[in-house]
């Protein structure tokens, strides 16, 4: 779900060449979501192999990260380990989600309504610990690094962005501005041309970048007055938040009482009893992260990437190849102007 601070706060459009040289943190389950939501046929039904098996989120992972790679945009991802209990009713919440989608999408189908049918089926993905190894083998053969979170990929990243080590969070999310991340990009795995949902109209989707500090500002809190703000929005540790609540009222309340405790104090907000706010705060301040990871970009294994795509998943050899053709000329070019500038600089 993710907290919704879009009404709040204000993203800057860049491009993918603002990016160029930059190291960037992918947030990597909610990247494989967007695929598996996102490439599908006309009917909702996703890529599928030979054998049956979904595709959608390795046609993602590739051609994403190829284009990337081609900008000179230098992507890590980071994968989520075991979520913090409190998330288990958001999980619990989502298996529900699905499977009401799921029901849904073979009523669409049978009444012949398309549109309805892949609307309800960008609902149903599943991603399974098999296509996450799929995914992680695949970004190793186009050598691009790994992170293994303990907990929460978000928050991984926003410490890793935190420390210096990334430039920028990556996820369609925003909760990675709760977790401290500096900078958080949206929209860098989904960016291009995308068509509304129950319209024939499709729009430009371009990257855009919210710095936590500009938003503080303008906003004129704090971060801890920020995870406030988005426990009552509803987080993934307290989903439902608070009734009647939404972004301008949120802030009205932090603007009136300072802190959502205060708030609570005073009575001005009834919360559920069982909802333990510090414990959640403490989530978002004090997250589970590591520091045993190392960055480190490796040349792209041409063969091992059609071995994984085109041997055993059926990938066209001729999409395939014009892609690496493309990130391999990029990289020369890309190594050429950094020689000449080191020997100009």
């Amino acid at each position: 779900m993710g907290v919704n601070l879009r009404d709040l706060v204000t993203p800057v459009t860049i491009s993918l060449q603002e990016l160029r040289g930059r190291i960037v943190a992918i947030d990597g389950y909610n990247a494989l979501y967007q695929f598996l939501a996102i490439i599908r046929q006309p009917d909702g039904t996703p890529l599928k192999d030979s054998h049956g098996r979904i595709t959608s989120h390795l046609s993602g992972v590739f051609y994403r990260t190829a284009n990337l790679l081609e900008a000179g945009v230098k992507p890590c991802y980071v994968f989520d380990g075991k979520p913090p209990e409190l998330k288990g009713i958001e999980i619990e919440r989502r298996v529900a989600v699905k499977q009401r989608a799921t029901e849904e999408y073979h009523a669409a189908l049978e009444r012949g309504d398309i549109e309805g049918a892949r609307k309800a089926a960008q609902q149903t993905s599943k991603l399974t610990r098999e296509m996450v190894q799929q995914a992680k083998d695949l970004l190793d053969a186009l050598g691009v690094p790994c992170v293994q979170a303990p907990s929460e990929g978000e928050a991984q990243a926003a410490f890793m962005n935190r420390k210096g080590d990334v430039w920028a969070a990556v996820s369609q999310d925003y909760d990675s501005l709760l977790f401290g991340a500096p900078r958080l990009v949206r929209n860098l795995t989904i960016s291009g041309r995308r068509k509304l949902p129950n319209k024939p109209v499709y729009i430009d989707i371009a990257p855009e970048i919210v710095r936590l500090e500009d938003a503080l500002k303008e906003l004129k809190i704090t971060r801890n007055q920020l995870i406030d703000i988005g426990l009552m929005l509803g987080t993934d540790f307290n989903p439902d938040g608070f009734k009647g609540i939404g972004p301008k009222k949120a802030l009205k309340a932090i603007e009136e009482f300072g802190s959502l405790k205060a708030a609570l104090e005073q009575k001005k907000l009834e919360a559920d009893p069982t909802t333990n706010f510090d414990a959640i705060t403490e989530i978002f301040l004090n997250p589970q992260t590591t520091s045993d990871y190392h960055l480190a970009w490796k040349d792209l294994d041409h063969q091992k990437v059609k071995e994984i795509l085109c041997n055993s998943f059926d990938f066209s050899p001729e999409r395939i190849e014009a892609a690496l053709q493309r990130v391999r000329e990029a990289s020369k070019e890309q190594n050429k102007q950094a020689s000449l500038e080191k020997w100009f600089g």
